[in-house]
């Protein structure tokens, strides 16, 4: 004898058998039941560990390339008779701004990427690396014989001048299209570049304008490298005041409703990739395209946050750059191909291949 009773089943999964075989499948008709959502996993968060060992390797990369600089180059420092004065005279200086240009140049993209929210903006897109020459020539025309630190002050306020022209023309002009920012950049420091050209030829300078935008690092010996430690300072600022930078990053409207204050955040960021761009540029001359190639490619990896990508966009500029100088090197050794020659091909190929990138994906 069965009984009356019957028991109720509480809806859900359990309830049904189709939807025990299959969570999104539907109730059927006349079942007001919803259907049954699997829960969305939750990603436990990664260990110390987890987070410290790929700055770990990196690390470790970054020391095998400065290393390998040292280390590489036509006159042996190990066995030959004043090596060890010739590695202290031109290897040391050398790697050393090697590391530190690398890594200010792709902090310097990276910061200006963040303030025109556009990835392909960096110091040679804007013309900033073309006006600093000019600063450059214009501080000799005048001042001929000036100390290496007069020559940087002009480099610099030039640099920050041609920035913040840059920076105006993109807040009068409306644009519609964001692959037309590095262009118009690019035109700009080639009217500057050409200007600098003419002076260059008025005033018999013209090859000392060559080898300055030339980037090379062959002329880096003694201390002339010593002005390039204020590149350092400005990575650490950089890292300092990450956060507002990534909040600029958003918008000025956002950045705004937070409570920043936009306008110093993007001059404090224009100034400090001035200040960067001229001291390399009077030191090393121009690395074309390395502010591009290095910001994008840890961004395709890691995401926009400036804060955890400043390292690794530090590691990455030393990589390429300490790669490139050392080809430079072996390539027609015992000559030197200028860096900048070797960083234009590969800064170029990515270039191409992101604007191509970027025009399948809009």
């Amino acid at each position: 004898m069965t009984s009356a009773h019957t028991s109720t089943q509480a809806p859900g999964p359990a309830a049904d058998p189709a939807l025990r075989r299959d969570p999104m499948a539907r109730a059927a008709d006349g079942d007001d039941r919803f259907c049954w959502v699997p829960p969305v996993p939750v990603r436990r968060p990664k260990t110390r560990w987890q987070r410290t060992w790929p700055l770990l390797v990196g690390g470790l990369i970054t020391l095998a390339v400065v290393v390998t600089s040292l280390f590489v180059g036509v006159y042996d420092v190990v066995n030959a008779e004043g090596g060890w004065a010739m590695f202290q005279t031109t290897r040391v200086p050398r790697t050393v701004s090697l590391v530190l240009a690398g890594s200010a140049m792709a902090m310097a993209g990276l910061v200006m990427q963040l303030m025109t929210q556009n990835r392909f903006v960096e110091p040679t897109t804007t013309g900033t690396t073309e006006w600093a020459g000019l600063g450059l020539l214009i501080t000799l025309i005048l001042f001929p014989g000036a100390p290496l630190m007069v020559r940087m002050v002009g480099a610099i306020v030039f640099a920050l001048v041609g920035t913040l022209v840059f920076f105006l023309f993109l807040r009068r002009v409306t644009l519609k299209s964001s692959l037309i920012v590095p262009i118009v950049g690019i035109m700009l420091g080639a009217v500057v570049g050409a200007a600098s050209t003419f002076l260059a030829l008025e005033t018999d300078m013209l090859q000392q304008v060559g080898q300055w935008f030339n980037g090379s690092f062959t002329s880096v010996v003694g201390s002339r490298y010593l002005p390039m430690w204020a590149t350092l300072v400005v990575l650490v600022a950089v890292f300092v005041i990450a956060d507002r930078f990534t909040v600029a990053g958003l918008g000025k409207d956002i950045a705004t409703n937070v409570g920043l204050n936009y306008t110093a955040v993007v001059f404090t960021g224009v100034t400090m990739v001035a200040l960067v761009t001229g001291v390399t540029t009077v030191v090393i001359g121009s690395l074309p395209f390395l502010g591009l190639v290095v910001p994008n490619l840890v961004s395709m990896v890691r995401g926009d946050d400036l804060r955890s990508n400043l390292p690794w966009v530090c590691m990455v500029g030393v990589w390429i750059v300490g790669v490139c100088d050392i080809l430079a090197r072996v390539v027609i050794a015992p000559f030197e191909v200028p860096v900048s020659v070797i960083l234009g091909i590969v800064g170029a190929g990515v270039f191409v291949f992101l604007l191509v990138r970027r025009r399948r994906g809009a």
